[in-house]
């Protein structure tokens, strides 16, 4: 992945630095090859939240109550400074540059919060973020190939769940957990895009294996059954469909949504529908002859 450039006027004139900050995954600011050495979980949670809302201002409020969910002491906001002070003298060791100039122009002061500056840094969030856009439209389009392409790059950029190494308060676990779920998002629609390009054999495995980590995410199971279907395992198919329906009666009390039953049933009849490359579409559309039943 290529580093994008960073110049910031110094004492001794511009200087180009190459400033890399990764959230999908373990936490890390660095530059030129010289890597940020914040340890104290508290800090660390400030940074991450600074980085998961890079060139926006986060509220005081929003950091206090991730380092101390609704029982700050009556320090707060003196420790909230210290922290501050800690990460600006980080980013100065990493990026060579002078503690004043990165309160000026780097990690800011506002009247209601801090903002974390990062135009023309590389953060992976941004890149993943970008590049999933990309895929989703060209699959909107219908270029499986190009979707295909745009997307696994987009979860290429993750090295493992958000922030795995941060201690997570409040706030950040709201943000991990949505952008794990923008993770899952992306995979959905990358498989959405091999099934329209017929790679059903080839992420059957991986398939598979999410399947079995989200047993009550309903479209990750139509599109694993769509797979099995299509690589002529019918019984397997159905198997899916009947273990996705337990666990959801079980835990939800709820049957599977209108829309898998009905990719159920067309595995069922045999529909011609589910061997088209809009076979997800239409299966979510289409109404079959037969009244649907609940499975026995």
């Amino acid at each position: 992945m290529v580093e994008a450039a960073f110049a910031h006027g110094g004492r001794d004139g511009h200087r180009g630095l190459h400033m890399d900050c990764r959230v999908l995954g373990p936490l890390d600011v660095r530059c030129g090859g010289v890597r940020g050495d914040l340890t104290a979980p508290k800090p660390r949670k400030v940074l991450a939240l600074l980085l998961v809302h890079a060139n926006r201002v986060v509220s005081v409020d929003s950091l206090t109550t991730e380092l101390w969910d609704d029982e700050p002491p009556a320090s707060a906001l003196t420790t909230l400074q210290t922290y501050i002070l800690q990460i600006r003298r980080m980013l100065a060791r990493v990026c060579g540059l002078d503690p004043a100039q990165v309160a000026r122009e780097l990690l800011v002061t506002h009247a209601d919060g801090y903002q974390l500056r990062l135009d023309g840094a590389r953060l992976d969030l941004h890149e993943y973020e970008r590049l999933a856009d990309q895929g989703r439209l060209a699959l909107l389009c219908g270029d499986h190939a190009h979707a295909s392409r745009l997307l696994t790059a987009a979860l290429d950029v993750w090295q493992g769940t958000a922030l795995v190494d941060v201690r997570l308060g409040p706030v950040l676990r709201v943000e991990a957990a949505r952008l794990e779920e923008a993770r899952l998002t992306t995979w959905k629609q990358r498989i959405d895009a091999d099934l329209g390009l017929g790679r059903h054999r080839e992420i059957l495995g991986e398939l598979g294996c999410l399947a079995a980590r989200h047993p009550l995410h309903e479209d990750l199971q139509a599109q694993y059954m769509i797979a099995l279907y299509r690589a002529g395992r019918r019984t397997d198919a159905l198997d899916a469909y009947r273990r996705l329906r337990d666990v959801l009666i079980s835990e939800l009390g709820l049957e599977p949504a209108r829309r898998i039953q009905r990719v159920q049933h067309a595995i069922l009849t045999g529909d011609p529908v589910l061997d088209t490359a809009s076979a997800l579409d239409t299966a979510w559309t289409y109404e079959p002859t037969a009244e649907l039943v609940p499975a026995a």
